[in-house]
């Protein structure tokens, strides 16, 4: 939809298999991808697939809800180990910054 809105955008993915707590848990099926706008930096979209997901998606709601930039996502602490560290290294991806990729 951002795209076909005209936006330039900017997109990061990161799959659970590359999560420690997604494999000490055995759910190593899944991904979070994030959408920015290549311009702005705004956070436009979200996708979650996985384990636990629908306890991690209201972060990126809020965040959406409040215009948030990868900029400030860059600096959001995301406990080790969780699920949810898959969310920031997806964001880093978008980037070219993922650091356990």
């Amino acid at each position: 939809k951002a795209k076909e809105s005209g936006r330039e955008i900017r997109v990061g993915r990161f799959p659970f298999v590359a999560n420690g707590k997604a494999i000490a848990m055995g759910e190593d099926q899944g991904m979070a991808k994030v959408i920015f706008d290549k311009k702005t930096g705004q956070l436009l979209g979200a996708h979650l697939v996985g384990a636990e997901v629908t306890e991690l998606i209201q972060g990126f709601v809020v965040a959406m809800n409040l215009e948030t930039t990868e900029e400030e996502l860059f600096h959001t602490i995301f406990p080790h180990p969780t699920i949810s560290e898959t969310m920031k290294e997806a964001v880093l991806d978008a980037y070219g910054q993922a650091l356990n990729a």
